[in-house]
């Protein structure tokens, strides 16, 4: 198959294709008597996982790193794909506390909206806005209500 079929079989940009087998991670095919690249089967399987992989959230030295041990038999190399696994369940649980972390700074930022825009008789701009308020005042280095929730137990 051509390299827009293999694309549009996986879901993966051309781009990307040629990327990856540049990169390594997809052996190039083979050319046709006319030199267009001729794909196989096993080159949409090893995309179709390389994808998958990448879905997963997972670096492009952890692919190649699983890859390889697709391709072997060694005992060790095979044992270190649970340790891969688990670093990078790790990162996407450190991920999930920082984003939770972030969450609770908009909610806490967020209460410091009334609701009402309109602009105050003795506020101007941005002084009638207690998100803006805040926003400013973190960017002048002073605590704000976002990173206060924080800090309390």
């Amino acid at each position: 198959m051509r390299i827009g079929e293999l694309s549009k079989a996986t879901g993966v940009d051309i781009e990307t294709i040629r990327f990856y087998e540049k990169s390594g991670l997809l052996p190039g095919p083979a050319r046709s008597d006319n030199g267009y690249r001729d794909y196989a089967h096993a080159h949409l399987e090893r995309l179709a996982f390389i994808r998958h992989c990448r879905a997963l959230d997972m670096s492009l030295a952890d692919v190649a790193q699983l890859l390889a041990s697709l391709d072997t038999e060694d005992a060790e190399q095979l044992a270190q794909v649970d340790g891969l696994v688990e670093a990078q369940l790790a990162r996407v649980r450190a991920r999930l506390a920082s984003m939770l972390a972030l969450e609770q700074q908009l909610v806490a930022l967020k209460a410091r909206c009334d609701g009402r825009h309109h602009l105050h008789p003795h506020a101007a701009g941005s002084q009638a806005c207690g998100v803006l308020q805040e926003l400013v005042a973190a960017a002048h280095g002073e605590a704000c209500a976002c990173h206060e929730a924080l800090m309390k137990p």
